[in-house]
């Protein structure tokens, strides 16, 4: 099962990621032994000095640090390393610095390979005894920086204390001479024990080992244990949650009273402690690992009250031994469940059950509903250990508590904790085949929760245990039990694992439960990371097999089109647009006819993605249709076409169009009008389209009303709405455009142009761009007029109207055309074309600056963008319009952004450049210098150049220097440059200055410097300077 989130940015990237390959880090064996061996020899010399001895900590952490995931493979070298580091810590001439520095490197391999097998190589001999008890009470507890020497002594202690001696022997004659005033070794160590189990390091931890391990010693068992349970109930019941200092005492005391040993030695006192526990309420404290130690200290209470003995009542699948699972499995036979006769059984569960068993199962189901995980999860295996000694019927009361945790009146915290102890209940075959009618439905419930708070959802932890619980039942039960659920549960587990929002629920699923091979290797590990790839692909994919058709189209519809995640609504609805090939039928008969009242509903977010899910199931029916050369009205019923087309009137009636709730109708009506438009739905000359058109101009108009998060998207789908309106409803006859709309069309969005709000210019620019040819036939000349007059309007605040004008022009002129001997009214022409490309080329030169830093870049990548288009499209169809003033012009400008200071523009620039080098489909003409350009930027090194790498650009931009045409503009980026303030940039631009005095005349020389001292000022030119 995959971890539970923290994460995630995983709903980046689109479908055309690289792929992501999988490289093991699998370790062959301890290949640094050699140098750990030298490192720990060299530590009385290192030590001396606080550098070398920094050093060797950090290259032991490092070494070490590389096992974490692969810890046995220490195993063969624990024990001389551990022999080692005992040598210094023994040896009377280390001093205290030496035989901490020891303790710390054994902390540091005990923490790798887990302090429960590295403490077994300590020695433990009788000898031993005293030397560590001795050195542990030399210790100051309230040193920060010895901690690990206590922690390390304090378990070597815990190891000491399984001699099988009675300790009193060590004390040899202290009781008969009256002038000994040494403690008995038991009393010390049960001291030392004390003391440790109130400090706030890490060594509270040992000293709880120390103490589950020396109480379960029968002498000590026999003479201290009821005075050491004395103490800690006393501790708990006086000590406070409240304070930093109460909290500490209490950790320490439950801790020593949760460790097996210590739990099972306190039998005869269980009563005692529970109730000790109850009163001083625990389980109500703010500290969850407060919380989480008295659930386990309560289950293991539990389990004193009850008979160890596992249920023979309990499912059983298969054999407990390996040796006749393997014969059975090379004979081909089976093993079949076990259940015993009922005879037998109830033998064997008549016994009485305390009284105080009842609290303990409260409690933990109380813990199943705990805030935190680490509570629940304690809860959930507790209640399982229980469970496990309880008769049947006793048992399955349990089960049925733990259901009732699936309540929709219950918290998402309970529904966590309650799968959390049904797949501990499946897992130890406690949950019998009888109960699996009544789970299976809510484990489905669970593989879909997601519980709206505020302006996000919980529930993703509930779907990953959920994805746990079947991973359990899969292995837990014979495949003939599981078989009238499999169709439900592996339904419900692909749609998890490709719709789930939560990458981490995603992968539980998709490794969860087997339901074919072909899925499995679609929807892997891997595949499931990239969310725009599980919806789009690979969901299209798993629909091919009909079993999963339906209820994926199904759970699209129900759960995702209302999700509270904008992303996942719109992946949800061009999910419906790819699965709808899968079944068309259930889509126009069944689908459309559900989503047409959400359309129209009362809550926003549904209302949202009905209206884009409506519209892209339109679209994928008209495509169907188009297929058969059939209308798509004989897909979708005439009731559902009157629906579609009144979803607009509707919400401006209810002026749905207005304020928060704008924001989102507005794209999802634009997106409807394009999808309706598209799919050729027979409305022209219908009163709907005035209403459509209305809306695409009031929300061009609007924009600066609109947040600035969803702007540039309600801008993009007001824009596309009205390139498809007009191809479809606008066009009379082929090629011929409707002269009132035309007109009106034109001269309204012209109009915009000169517009004192600069969104509504950069609207209108962009709704002059997306008409389509005809429309612009007969207007191009004032259009054009238009946008270049827009262009070179330098105030500040119209500075994103230049750049989305300069955009426009070259959709403008890529759609009319280009002809050298047509008119200027319709196509790009002699008579046009020089206008075009100044105004481009004016754009180029926009450096304007304001609070948001170099605003005129966006003009200058938008204009760079635009002449790489406008001259392409020139020379595949009449290259002799570009002048060489015109392509000199452009290459010159071009070759000045490449020296850009910022990375991204340069970048831009620089692929632009080569591109119209490397063209040769036709070859752009007059181009200065070609051959030594393609010298300095060969057609095959030039995709491997990265131009947002100053130091791969610049020694190629330097080049341009010998060139006579470039010379100058080259240097004007340069100078730029030089002077930026990025750190790399400049690093790398200093020493153009050498470059300059190998390429430029001596007769510019006093240029440059000018130029220098212009742009960066006397001080930013030293550096150039050393070089000049």
């Amino acid at each position: 099962m995959a971890q539970t989130d923290m994460d995630s940015g995983e709903d980046g990237g689109g479908g055309g990621e690289p792929e992501v390959i999988a490289k093991a880090s699998v370790l062959g064996g301890f290949t640094e032994s050699t140098e750990i061996r030298a490192l720990i020899s060299s530590l009385p010399v290192v030590h001396e000095s606080i550098v070398t001895l920094e050093s060797a900590i950090e290259r032991f952490l490092v070494i070490m640090d590389r096992y974490q995931e692969q810890p046995h493979l220490l195993d063969p070298h624990l024990e001389w390393m551990l022999n080692l580091l005992l040598e210094l810590i023994r040896s009377e001439q280390s001093p205290p610095l030496l035989v901490h520095l020891g303790f710390k490197f054994l902390y540091i391999i005990s923490k790798v390979r887990g302090y429960k097998i590295f403490m077994q190589l300590f020695p433990h001999e009788v000898a031993d005894v005293q030397p560590v008890l001795d050195l542990l009470c030399r210790q100051d507890p309230r040193d920060p920086e010895t901690w690990e020497t206590r922690y390390m002594l304090l378990l070597w202690l815990s190891m000491t204390c399984l001699i099988p001696f009675d300790l009193s022997r060590l004390d040899g004659h202290l009781t008969s001479d009256p002038s000994q005033t040494r403690e008995p070794i038991m009393d010390r160590i049960l001291a030392v024990a004390k003391s440790y189990l109130m400090v706030t390091d890490k060594s509270r931890d040992a000293a709880s080992v120390l103490v589950s391990k020396f109480v379960t010693r029968p002498d000590v068992k026999l003479k201290r244990l009821g005075d050491f349970l004395d103490w800690s109930l006393t501790t708990i019941s006086q000590a406070s949650d409240q304070t930093m200092g109460g909290t500490v005492i209490l950790d320490g005391a439950l801790q020593s009273l949760c460790y097996h040993g210590t739990s099972v030695c306190v039998c005869s006192s269980a009563p005692v402690v529970l109730q000790c526990l109850d009163q001083c309420h625990v389980a109500e404290s703010s500290q969850a690992m407060l919380r989480k130690l008295g659930v386990k200290l309560v289950q293991r209470l539990g389990l004193t009250f009850l008979k160890p003995r596992l249920a023979k009542w309990r499912y059983q699948r298969g054999s407990r031994s390996l040796a006749a699972n393997l014969s059975l499995s090379q004979s081909g036979s089976t093993v079949k469940a076990v259940s015993p006769d009922m005879e037998t059984q109830s033998q064997e569960e008549d016994y009485d059950i305390p009284e105080e068993v009842e609290n303990v199962i409260e409690q933990l189901l109380g813990g199943l509903k705990d805030k935190e995980t680490i509570v629940r999860w304690s809860a959930a295996k507790g209640i399982g250990r229980v469970t496990g000694r309880l008769p049947r019927e006793l048992a399955d009361e349990v089960v049925g508590s733990v259901l009732d945790c699936f309540s929709f009146q219950e918290t998402d915290n309970a529904w966590h904790g309650g799968c959390l102890a049904l797949a501990e209940l499946g897992r130890r075959g406690l949950l019998v085949p009888s109960r699996l009618p009544d789970v299976v439905p809510l484990i489905l419930k669970a593989l879909v929760y997601d519980e709206k708070r505020g302006a996000c959802s919980v529930g993703s932890n509930v779907r990953d245990a959920a994805c746990y619980v079947c991973w359990a039942f899969a292995r837990a039960y014979e495949p003939t039990e599981l078989k009238p659920f499999v169709t439900q549960i592996a339904c419900a587990l692909v749609i998890t694992a490709v719709f789930d929002r939560n990458v981490n629920c995603r992968r539980a699923a998709s490794g969860t439960f087997p339901y074919g091979i072909d899925i499995v290797v679609a929807a892997d590990y891997f595949a499931v990371g990239n969310l725009n790839n599980c919806y789009l692909s690979i969901s299209v994919y798993i629909a091919s097999f009909p079993e999963y058709t339906r209820p994926m189209i199904d759970h699209l519809v129900a759960m995702k089109i209302n999700h509270w995640d904008g992303v996942i609504r719109q992946l949800a609805t061009k999910a419906l647009h790819n699965l709808t090939p899968q079944a068309p039928d259930y889509m126009s008969t069944t689908v459309m006819p559900q989503l047409l009242p959400i359309a129209l509903g009362i809550d926003l977010h549904s209302r949202h993605g009905a209206i884009l899910a409506s519209a892209e199931i339109s679209h994928a029916l008209y495509k169907l249709a188009n297929q058969n050369n059939r209308p798509v009205t004989e897909l979708i019923s005439s009731d559902c076409v009157d629906g579609l087309k009144s979803i607009h009137q509707r919400l401006f009636d209810r002026k749905q169009y207005r304020g928060f709730g704008g924001e989102l109708m507005r794209p999802a009506v634009c997106s409807l009008i394009e999808n309706m438009s598209v799919s050729k739905m027979p409305f022209k000359d219908d009163p709907v389209i005035t209403g459509w058109q209305w809306l695409i101009d009031d929300t061009l108009k609007s924009l600066h009303l609109i947040s600035p998060g969803p702007r540039d998207g309600i801008k993009e789908a007001a824009v596309s709405a009205l390139a498809a309106l007009c191809e479809q409803y606008y066009q009379p006859q082929p090629g011929m455009a409707d002269p009132q709309m035309q007109e009106v069309l034109v001269s309204q969005y012209i109009a915009g142009l000169k517009s004192t709000e600069v969104l509504t210019r950069c609207g209108s620019a962009l709704a002059l761009g997306s008409l389509p040819r005809f429309m612009i036939h007969g207007k191009l000349h004032q259009i054009l007029s238009g946008l270049q007059q827009s262009c070179s309007q330098r105030e500040v605040c119209f500075t994103e109207a230049r750049r989305d004008a300069a955009k426009a022009m070259a959709q403008v002129c890529v759609t009319a055309g280009v002809s050298a001997q047509g008119g200027s009214d319709s196509v790009v022409c002699e008579g046009n074309v020089s206008a075009v490309y100044r105004a481009l080329l004016d754009c180029m030169t926009d450096y304007t600056l304001d609070s948001r830093g170099d605003v005129g870049a966006w003009v200058r990548e938008a204009a760079m963008t635009s002449l790489m288009e406008v001259t392409l499209c020139v020379v595949g169809t009449a290259p002799q319009l570009l002048s060489p003033g015109l392509v000199n012009g452009m290459m010159c400008s071009l070759a000045q952004q490449s020296a850009e200071k910022i990375d991204r523009y340069r970048a831009h620039a620089g692929s632009v450049f080569v591109r119209l080098l490397h063209s040769n489909n036709p070859a752009v003409p007059h181009i200065p210098h070609r051959e030594e350009l393609l010298a300095i930027f060969p057609t095959e090194g030039a995709e491997g150049l990265n131009w947002n790498a100053p130091s791969q650009a610049f020694p190629h931009i330097t080049q341009l220097l010998r060139l006579p045409q470039y010379q100058y503009h080259t240097l004007l980026g340069l100078t730029v440059s030089v002077g930026g303030l990025t750190e790399s940039t400049v690093r790398v631009c200093s020493p153009v200055s050498l470059c300059v005095c190998i390429y430029v005349p001596v007769c510019v020389f006093s240029v440059v410097v000018c130029l220098l001292l212009c742009a960066c000022g006397p001080v930013s030119v030293v550096s150039a300077a050393l070089c000049l």
